[in-house]
């Protein structure tokens, strides 16, 4: 295996890198059309078809709603199961992340002008929201919680989770952190005919006003084609890591680091920018010499090959400067001072600083959540949080005397865009007072 060389002095490395950090949704037509028919018909069919998909592609023989909820007293009999070791990861994880989103609480506020006049805007928790979570033989608490404990510290008042169990199976691991996370209703329904009967509703499962959480190719396309009958999060891209070092951390950890990113998927994208090419000749030989001893080394081995890069700079300013170009789902500062290297980074889902904040920590436990933007979306979009769950009303109560100065402003306006009964209206209560 050989991971990409790249040098910003080269004449085509601006082609290259583009080459590097493109990626698209591999989105086919095959792939609309079975994820269109599947949401057309759970839309029409509700649980009948929800529980046919389920049988066809989860191998499940279920027969009614009853066969796919579990209650409330299964979550906790999961969390029950789990070694006391594990409950307590899972519990202190839960803490961190609430602590953390509970900073991001938006209030309603208001100000009142001299005439009177009250402006202000009003700020409410979505009523009920779904969380898809991936299973089957892999398990993902950590996405259970990511996802749940923002909508809970919104004020969700019903949150409804999806996840698949095929073959019957469901990690205890996911349920015991529904039961943490505090879900309302659990499903173990996945794949696009999961997305729909959140978005649509059927017997069993309430439809929902937003859908978050990550999924297959499926699943994502299922979440773009419901947009606007429902709200949802991102339609996100593989994993992504870019580091930008100094030198001055250990490369065996700065290899450990992209690996971290590469086991997730072939299409994972991890990358390490530094100035200093003996500090890339060593993280290289501390990959190669790591390689052998990882289990996901097949996989790892591809991302790295194919989607992996170790690129020279001139200096930690132009590193910064690629950074933004890339503007990476996660970004380690693995520099001396980062704090001075931070106001440089504009574009980032996540910045880690300094040698002892890997990666790893943002994924289960510091707290700021993981559900991140991917594939460049850094530059308009952001993690996960509350105010994903959160939406804003706007309040205008007028007094007469604003009415006063509001109503010839709008009124001229009004006119100048052919819309009398707009002018008209405000005309009336122009000099006007009821009685």
């Amino acid at each position: 295996m050989k991971i990409p060389r790249l040098d910003s002095r080269a004449a085509d490395f601006s082609a290259q890198l583009e080459a590097l950090i493109h990626w698209e949704q591999p989105e086919t037509d095959s792939v609309e059309a079975v994820v269109r028919a599947i949401l057309t018909d759970v839309k029409a069919r509700g649980d009948a078809a929800l529980l046919e998909y389920t049988r066809r592609f989860d191998r499940r023989e279920v027969q009614s709603g009853a066969a796919i909820t579990l209650q409330p007293a299964q979550l906790r009999t999961a969390w029950d199961s789990l070694p006391s070791e594990q409950q307590q990861a899972l519990d202190r994880a839960a803490q961190r992340i609430r602590v953390f989103h509970e900073h991001q609480v938006e209030r309603s506020w208001s100000f009142t002008e001299a005439d009177g006049t009250v402006l202000g805007q009003q700020v409410s928790a979505i009523e009920r929201a779904g969380i898809y979570v991936p299973g089957g033989t892999a398990a993902y608490p950590s996405s259970v919680l990511m996802n749940a404990i923002p909508a809970k510290v919104a004020g969700v008042e019903e949150l409804v989770m999806v996840v698949p169990a095929p073959d019957e199976h469901l990690n205890p691991l996911v349920a015991a952190a529904a039961y943490v996370a505090g879900v309302d209703k659990l499903f173990t329904v996945g794949g696009a005919q999961a997305v729909a009967a959140l978005a649509y509703g059927t017997e069993t499962v309430p439809a929902v006003d937003k859908i978050v959480g990550p999924g297959n190719i499926y699943v994502a396309t299922a979440k773009r084609m419901v947009f606007g009958v429902v709200g949802i999060d991102m339609v996100a891209g593989p994993s992504e890591i870019l580091i930008l070092s100094d030198g001055t951390v250990a490369p065996a950890w700065l290899a450990m680091d992209l690996f971290a990113q590469a086991e997730h998927d072939e299409l994972a994208r991890a990358v390490l920018i530094s100035p200093d090419p003996q500090h890339l000749d060593e993280v290289e030989r501390e990959i190669m010499a790591a390689l052998p001893t990882m289990s996901r080394r097949d996989i790892i081995e591809v991302s790295l090959a194919t989607r992996g890069a170790l690129i020279q700079v001139v200096d930690m300013q132009e590193a910064a400067a690629l950074a933004n170009r890339i503007a990476a789902e996660h970004v380690e500062l693995a520099v001396a001072e980062p704090q001075a290297l931070l106001p440089l980074i504009r574009h980032a889902g996540a910045v880690f600083l300094g040698s002892y904040s890997p990666e790893a920590f943002g994924d289960y436990c510091a707290g700021p959540n993981h559900v991140l933007p991917t594939a460049r979306t850094a530059r308009f979009s952001s993690p996960l949080g509350v105010y994903d769950f959160q939406k804003r009303s706007s309040v205008i109560h007028c007094s007469a005397s604003g009415a006063d100065t509001l109503a010839p402003l709008a009124a001229t306006l009004a006119y100048g865009e052919g819309l009398q009964a707009h002018a008209r209206s405000a005309e009336l209560r122009l000099g006007n007072r009821q009685r």
